[in-house]
């Protein structure tokens, strides 16, 4: 969609409607389809964390708002948001286990704050493309096109998987939860 230029030539709310579309997608099988919902239900939390550090594409946001390619409104909150949420994830990755008390409400604090931070770029994204669809035509061309139709939909379903995992009841002692295994 993004090197035919379908995306930038539809434009707002076909983009919005796109990234919709796939993340719903991706959720449905993964609670639909057994061998993603049991991906889903063991993979260790940090290789979904890994997902995020994607998020420092932020720093181009800014790049291409100083170009005037990106409205300053989307850009520099969404730059700043994302490379914030990466520089976490990393941190996290580095030095905190997801299991245990603490550990676990480590991740779902993090968790929760780049849910927020990617629902606000989404939410600001197409406010902006809606009001003025020239504004956010960067990220209806490659490379930037991958955002919508790819990345972004697979970071909100990684927020969901992990959200579940993370408050769903501990398992028994006789029956280990897999993310300690």
């Amino acid at each position: 969609m993004g090197s035919s230029g379908l995306l930038a030539a539809v434009g707002p709310p076909f983009p919005q409607v796109v990234l919709l579309a796939i993340t719903t997608a991706v959720l449905v099988l993964v609670t639909r389809a057994r061998e993603l919902r049991r991906f889903a239900q063991t993979v260790d939390l940090r290789i979904l964390v890994v997902v995020h550090l994607s998020r420092f594409v932020g720093l181009y946001f800014l790049v291409l708002n100083r170009r005037d390619e990106l409205p300053y409104a989307f850009a520099v909150p969404a730059g700043w948001g994302d490379v914030a949420v990466a520089t976490v994830a990393l941190a996290l990755l580095a030095t905190v286990q997801p299991v245990g008390p603490s550990g676990r409400g480590a991740y779902l604090g993090w968790n929760l704050v780049g849910t927020a931070d990617i629902l606000f770029v989404v939410a600001t994204a197409a406010r902006l493309a809606v009001a003025d669809p020239t504004s956010m035509r960067a990220l209806t061309r490659l490379p930037l096109a991958l955002l919508p139709t790819f990345l972004v939909p697979l970071i909100i379903a990684t927020h969901v998987v992990m959200l579940a995992r993370l408050l769903r009841p501990r398992s028994t002692p006789t029956s280990p939860d897999p993310i300690e295994t």
